[in-house]
């Protein structure tokens, strides 16, 4: 993964660091991304934080539209990744509920 952090990639993170609008980050979502893949990312977070709180596939298919195959991606990343979406979801949990 050395090879993906480059000076451009760090740019980008350090622009996400630094925006702390919701609607200034969107925007720039809508920029960088397609519709479909803030989608697809969005999703994934979902079935993340359904995995994490113990849902089974089967559930979580039907509940996000995900397929077995980006659910099975997704729990991998959970046991074995970066610990990227455990961040994510420490900060989910943090905010007020709806």
């Amino acid at each position: 993964m050395g090879d993906i952090r480059t000076k451009e990639v760090d740019d980008l993170l350090a622009v996400l660091a630094a925006l702390d609008d919701e609607d200034a980050i969107f925007a720039l979502l809508e920029d960088l991304f397609t519709i479909r893949e803030i989608r697809e990312t969005s999703q994934r977070l979902a079935v993340a934080r359904l995995l994490s709180s113990g849902k089974s596939y089967a559930v979580i298919e039907d509940a996000t539209g995900a397929s077995a195959t980006t659910i099975a991606r997704v729990s991998k990343c959970l046991s074995y990744g970066a610990g990227g979406y455990a961040k994510a979801l420490a900060v989910l949990e943090d905010l007020p509920a709806e």
